[in-house]
């Protein structure tokens, strides 16, 4: 199991809410699980489209789909699906990490000399 690719769960959550499967109508993608491992591969390497590995397809293909699954709110479906149980990890703030601006920190400020 490769550990940046959805497990079997997280994509059974995930399936019945991608847009192009066998019963819509019209052209369909060939195959959306490879399509959205193309999407969070660029997502987590912040690489250009133009980098994107062509096992994924090509670059402009998987962008004007991913284009047109934005429009859908495709993604806020998926993400809705796969997050029944989010771990708030990303929400804790370690206080070692947090910086006050001075003027937050009781420094006097202003003019000197009154007038």
């Amino acid at each position: 199991m490769d550990r940046l690719s959805l497990t079997d769960a997280q994509w059974a959550k995930m399936e019945p809410h991608c847009l192009g499967k066998v019963s819509d109508p019209g052209r369909s993608g060939r195959d959306n699980r490879l399509f959205v491992e193309g999407v969070l591969w660029i997502a987590r390497t912040g690489s250009p489209w133009r980098d994107l590995p062509p096992w994924f397809g090509k670059w402009n293909s998987v962008f004007v789909r991913f284009r047109d699954w934005v429009k859908a709110d495709v993604f806020k479906r998926l993400f809705d699906a796969v997050s029944d149980q989010p771990d708030m990890e990303y929400a804790m703030v370690d206080a070692t990490i947090v910086r006050v601006h001075r003027h937050g920190q009781g420094a006097k400020g202003g003019l000197r000399a009154r007038p």
